[in-house]
């Protein structure tokens, strides 16, 4: 099997590839393909396919959105929000530094995305590469499983105001949402999820400031910063406990439950 991180790619990268499904019809009633090199090839068993020059370029295409399809389809986004959070409720600045909490949600989200790539992996990436799917196929069954891992941590809420908006009244199960509405609706969810969290870590150290203020303030001790007396009591309530293996199992559990 494939390392993790290959998969990973292989996943964002097939996402891009669904876009080819809506081509190719549009392409079968037009004259869009006109050119020989991306010219669709009639199947021997009847149908149509791409061709491997379009193929091709679908997929070099694909890796200049892999950062945005990771931000916006998997656990990513919840992740960097809640550490970006913590690290400000905290007050210490840029520690620590954006490259640290950056790579930090990265492995975290391939863990927590690990037994969504390895389904994608067996279902459609392999098959793709043994010559058993189609590019198309292969592009509508990583849709479909990232689709399912979406709507898991989607709230029905959310579901409905997308498809409001998109002029739809509602849909009768999880399979039959779009995927330009899933992901809308999975990204507004993270955002109420990661924000919800935030608060949560936020309001033991909200608390730790207004004590060290109050007492500021009865000795008479208005020159001296609150926040730079609180800092070390901050630091030192985390550490005693344990709380980035709190913050990051919380954050674990909160896709296994959801």
């Amino acid at each position: 099997m494939k390392s993790p991180i290959s998969s990973l790619w292989a996943i964002l990268g097939g996402m891009l590839l669904v876009g080819a499904l809506n081509t190719s019809a549009f392409a079968a009633n037009g004259s869009l393909f006109d050119l020989p090199v991306l010219k669709l090839e009639n199947l021997p068993t009847g149908g149509q396919s791409l061709s491997l020059s379009l193929q091709t370029l679908i997929l070099m295409s694909a890796l200049t959105i892999l950062p945005s399809m990771l931000l916006v389809t998997t656990s990513f986004t919840r992740i960097i929000i809640t550490l970006s959070i913590l690290r400000q409720a905290m007050g210490t600045q840029q520690t620590p530094p954006n490259q640290v909490l950056v790579g930090l949600a990265l492995f975290m989200t391939l863990f927590i995305m690990t037994p969504t790539i390895r389904e994608v992996n067996e279902a459609a990436f392999a098959p793709y590469s043994a010559g058993q799917l189609s590019i198309e196929d292969a592009g509508i069954k990583t849709a479909t499983i990232m689709k399912q891992f979406m709507m898991r941590q989607t709230r029905q809420a959310d579901i409905l105001m997308i498809a409001e908006l998109r002029g739809d009244k509602g849909y009768e199960s999880a399979n039959e949402v779009p995927f330009l509405v899933a992901v809308p609706a999975f990204l507004v969810s993270e955002l109420r999820t990661a924000f919800t969290i935030g608060f949560l870590l936020y309001l033991p150290f909200l608390v730790i400031d207004i004590v060290v203020a109050s007492i500021l303030m009865s000795l008479g001790m208005m020159m001296l910063s609150p926040m730079l007396v609180s800092l070390p009591f901050k630091l030192l309530m985390f550490v005693i406990v344990d709380g980035w293996s709190l913050t990051l199992s919380s954050l674990v559990e909160s896709f296994i439950r959801g």
